[in-house]
């Protein structure tokens, strides 16, 4: 099958995450939504042309296309998509479930995929490599874990005395722990864009790597293999030179951080500061 052809956006926003800022084709690939092998024929082509990042003035997009795909290539021969073994792993601690029944989602997904037999042996020979112990280690300003708190908190307010719910935004950094916490309205799409713009003005900095929840305000389509960010929030993350990776689904040490970051402001932070909304401004949590 041949490579995926993505958007121009895409392929800027490509070698922008994968030469302007380092990250790997897989980390790549999850944060623009598309195949880890497309992020390779796109890399490839981009080293062949003699592309890099960023890209020189006056390089327009008819330009920049016609360098990575001059005239008619041969196509070219894509790896068939594997699933993530570690969620295959995982779901076949419940009930009920088989490795057979993983491999016909697996097929629905993605048809040209492997057949019963391949998917169960690359599947014991990912099981073998596992490791009975696994420790993150985070770099400095490396990752930022945001999430909305599962539980808001009743504000009153102090003009017309109505009771309104609210929404905590916690956002954690990897290495250090440190957290930010606020308040918002609702847990819209411009509540979720400023929140991350406070916490960066809050810790004096953006990290390389913002990881979020499946949440809509900044996934549009929600999906265990590849998730795709809303515009707006793929705008911001360009914009700030943060690349976005969705925690993956039912993937709770994906987002152990802000768990913990939201268990805090839950049990400590909510009961400490008194906060009352005042039009439409709400106090924010610093922790």
């Amino acid at each position: 099958m041949a490579a995926e052809r993505v958007s121009m956006r895409k392929t800027k926003e490509i070698l922008r995450l994968h030469f302007g800022m380092g990250l790997t084709k897989r980390q790549t690939a999850r944060s623009c939504s598309i195949s880890h092998s497309t992020v390779c024929d796109y890399v490839r082509r981009a080293k062949g042309a003699g592309i890099k990042w960023p890209l020189p003035e006056g390089l327009d997009e008819a330009t920049l296309e016609a360098k990575l795909f001059p005239g008619k290539t041969t196509p070219v021969l894509s790896e068939k998509p594997l699933p993530l073994w570690a969620d295959i792993h995982a779901e076949l601690k419940k009930k009920c479930v088989t490795l057979q029944l993983l491999w016909i989602e697996y097929k629905q997904q993605y048809p040209e995929g492997y057949q019963y037999s391949q998917f169960c042996e690359l599947y014991r020979r990912w099981e073998s490599t596992l490791d009975l112990s696994l420790r993150q280690e985070h770099r400095a300003g490396e990752k930022m874990f945001v999430d909305f708190a599962g539980k808001g908190i009743e504000v009153t307010d102090p003009l017309t005395g109505e009771i309104k719910e609210t929404e905590i935004f916690v956002a954690v950094l990897g290495a250090s722990n440190y957290t930010y916490a606020e308040a918002f309205q609702s847990q819209d799409i411009p509540s979720w864009i400023t929140a991350h713009i406070h916490a960066f003005e809050y810790y004096g900095g953006v990290p390389e790597i913002t990881i979020p929840d499946n949440l809509k305000a900044g996934v549009s389509k929600a999906c265990r293999y590849e998730p795709a960010l809303s515009p707006t929030y793929q705008d911001m993350a360009e914009h700030y030179g943060t690349a976005v990776i969705p925690a993956r689904v039912r993937r709770p040490q994906d987002k152990a951080k802000v768990e913990a970051g939201v268990l805090l402001v839950t049990r400590w932070g909510i009961f400490k500061i008194a906060i009352l909304l005042c039009g439409v401004n709400l106090c924010r949590i610093l922790i």
